[in-house]
């Protein structure tokens, strides 16, 4: 059975995304810890990351640098923080978002709900951000 992520990778679920290319995605986490909260998933289902072949953990890595680049320029934070945690579904993905104090590091933080507008507002300042790098 796909996972929830596999289900929004192939557009049976809907995510706000700011990156596809042939080995990831990333998208925004509909409970995010801050503004701008991205999720970066190979399409390879894996339940732990330490089991991904070794360039495509590379290249979640690079994924995840790039858009960290992108969401420090477009939220003006002082750090990107990322969180490889696995326990909430099991599908290996990166939670990539802007920080401005370690306080801020911790699900505890995570909003309970967010809007499809609020998502889509901070899509289009990464993706902007994004354009502008290339």
């Amino acid at each position: 059975m796909a996972t929830l992520f596999t289900r929004i990778i192939d557009g049976e679920i809907p995510g706000t995304f700011v990156w596809k290319d042939d080995e990831c995605v990333a998208f925004l986490s509909i409970n995010p810890i801050t503004t701008g909260h991205a999720l970066v998933v190979p399409r390879l289902e894996a339940d732990h990351w330490i089991d991904l072949p070794d360039e495509l953990c590379r290249h979640l890595m690079s994924v995840g640098r790039t858009i960290g680049r992108a969401q420090q320029q477009a939220f003006d934070s002082e750090r990107i923080a990322m969180i490889i945690a696995g326990y909430e579904i099991p599908h290996t993905h990166l939670h990539v978002f802007p920080t401005t104090e370690m306080g801020q590091i911790s699900f505890s933080h995570a909003a309970a709900s967010t809007t499809p507008e609020e998502l889509q507002a901070a899509a289009d300042r990464i993706l902007a951000a994004l354009a502008t790098a290339s």
